[in-house]
């Protein structure tokens, strides 16, 4: 066990090491770089739990060097060559003790058994390429970026390079709107801030003032009160730990959302405030839409973006009308 552990925190410094230069020119930064940091990692890489060299010790009495670790995870790949996750720990590893190009080998690795067919692996391959190139984002590690959000485009980490990689490339639109898209995953609000920060420099704007900070159901410019209920069977088909995003969007324009609360399943039945506090893009807040689509949304993935499995329930809002709705979430995503 203490093995993995040792393992994970390799993987946050790793992470960490390649994107602090990229946040250099970016005033009181250190904070987002900490949090997306981990947002990174987290988001959708995590630990691979599987098998390592059984010659290696996990137990207290005899901790390997990390570097004998890695060789013999090295010298283990050679013999198993076709274990995609044990390439991608490799890469995680050698990124760690600063081998940079053997950490592309390896990602290309897990790319090639892949078929270029995971997001995250690209991401990370696109991430070692700029390491390895002296933090710079060179063309190939650019395209890794734009392969991984062509696979999925509301892939976090994708998203979160991406918005870099656009920026580098001359294209600040592009950049503003994968990170406006970051923005629908609901980020605590310091990195929020930050986000909508960068956003509004991209875009050429003025920095939007810091919001003033409300707790769930104060009602402070409340545009709308949402009852959230869940039907007894999606209750009975999700778990009670499950995601449950409250989106406010426009029908002609849905993505990126106009607002978004966010809540866990075993909080509902529950009222949830939405109003310009909760507002996702500076210039568009909800209190200016003469009518909108409120969506309450269990996902299973995490993310705002509707999958397969995911249950939900909507209604379309006029506030002028009525600014007290009640959505069941009693449908399933197919």
């Amino acid at each position: 066990m203490i093995l993995w552990v040792l393992l994970a925190v390799m993987a946050m410094l790793a992470v960490g090491f390649i994107a602090r230069p990229f946040f250099a020119d970016l005033p009181r930064s250190t904070p987002l770089v900490a949090v997306l940091i981990v947002f990174v990692v987290a988001g959708s890489t995590g630990l691979y739990w599987y098998k390592g060299s059984p010659g290696v010790p996990s137990g207290p009495a005899e901790q390997p060097d990390v570097q004998q670790m890695v060789a013999s995870l090295a010298e283990r790949l050679e013999r198993q060559p076709d274990d995609i996750n044990g390439w991608k720990m490799l890469g995680r590893s050698y990124l760690t003790l600063g081998n940079a190009s053997g950490a592309v080998d390896a990602y290309r690795r897990a790319v090639d058994l892949e078929s270029a067919q995971n997001a995250s692996t690209l991401v990370a391959l696109g991430a070692a390429l700029a390491e390895a190139a002296g933090r710079q984002l060179t063309p190939e590690a650019v395209a890794a970026f734009e392969n991984a959000l062509a696979l999925e485009p509301n892939h976090p980490d994708g998203l979160f390079w991406g918005g870099i990689a656009a920026a580098a490339t001359g294209r600040p639109e592009l950049a503003a709107d994968r990170w406006e898209a970051l923005l629908a995953t609901n980020p605590s609000p310091e990195v929020t801030a930050m986000l909508r920060e960068r956003i509004a420099a991209w875009r050429g704007e003025q920095p939007p003032p810091a919001p003033t900070m409300t707790e769930p159901g104060a009602g402070s410019g409340n545009v709308v009160t949402a009852n959230v209920s869940v039907s007894d069977a999606a209750a009975a088909a999700l778990p009670a730990d499950a995601t449950v995003f409250i989106i406010a969007r426009d029908p002609a324009q849905p993505s990126p959302p106009i607002a978004v609360a966010r809540r866990r399943l075993s909080e509902l039945p529950a009222s949830v405030d939405l109003g310009d506090n909760e507002s996702m893009i500076p210039g568009r807040m909800l209190s200016a839409f003469a009518e909108f689509e409120l969506v309450a949304r269990v996902s299973l993935s995490s993310s705002p973006a509707a999958q397969p499995g995911d249950w939900y329930g909507s209604a379309r809002v006029t506030p002028a009308d009525q600014d007290v709705v009640d959505i069941s979430i009693d449908r399933m995503v197919q």
